[in-house]
């Protein structure tokens, strides 16, 4: 077997890795934080008035309409609250137990 380091001098050798650490921060820390962002954006943009949320605090309601940062939601018949559009969450699936 043929040593993978045998002929790089030790400078090489730090940035070879030092660009290996940066790869795996960006691939299992970076890059997944920023395509779940995007994906909860694509969400929020798309909310349409009558659909069912969550908030983080976990209050279920259905969502009226925006006003800039914020939304009003409807949590039951008469009763409407506004919160930050960054805070409402689709309702997460129930798994069934069988």
């Amino acid at each position: 077997m043929i040593p993978l380091f045998l002929d790089i001098p030790n400078g090489w050798k730090t940035a070879i890795m030092i660009v290996l650490m940066i790869l795996v921060f960006y691939f299992f820390l970076i890059r997944p934080q920023s395509q779940k962002t995007k994906q909860e954006t694509e969400y929020r943009n798309g909310l349409k008035p009558g659909d069912e949320v969550m908030t983080q605090g976990g209050i279920h309601a259905r969502f009226v309409s925006t006003q800039g940062a914020m939304a009003l939601v409807d949590v039951a018949p008469g009763t409407r609250i506004k919160v930050q559009l960054a805070s409402l969450n689709p309702i997460p699936e129930r798994k069934s137990k069988k």
